[in-house]
């Protein structure tokens, strides 16, 4: 099983992810990056998924969970490079991902979080 990488970037972790996404590889991240965010005291969260062509609904629900989970840990999270395809795949399957910020691209990505973290006192 593959591991996804997570990058640090001031206290901003990025979440690139570049491989078919399973199952055990899903929950694997949620526990990695559930540990990444506490261990470097991140304040944000960017999961890029430019690369991600399917989605099924576990991974839609993955995503949702994520942001759930790091919003528990005190860290904004943003989802970036949606392709269409998969935005409307999740429309299809009725997931809203509530709670999930989204920006096109990373350089978006990362000016949102800053957004969100000057406007939150």
């Amino acid at each position: 099983m593959q591991r996804v990488p997570i990058l640090k970037l001031g206290d901003v972790l990025i979440v690139s992810i570049q491989i078919d996404l399973e199952d055990q590889s899903v929950l694997a991240l949620q526990e990695d990056l559930a540990d990444a965010v506490v261990q470097h005291g991140a304040k944000g969260v960017i999961i890029d998924i430019t690369a991600v062509e399917i989605v099924d609904s576990f991974i839609g629900r993955m995503l949702a969970t994520i942001a759930s989970m790091c919003g528990m840990l005190d860290a904004q999270t943003v989802v970036v490079g949606m392709r269409p395809a998969v935005a409307i795949t999740l429309v299809e399957l009725g997931l809203s991902l509530g709670g999930v910020r989204t920006a096109l691209n990373l350089e978006k990505g990362v000016a949102l979080l800053d957004h969100i973290r000057s406007a939150t006192p």
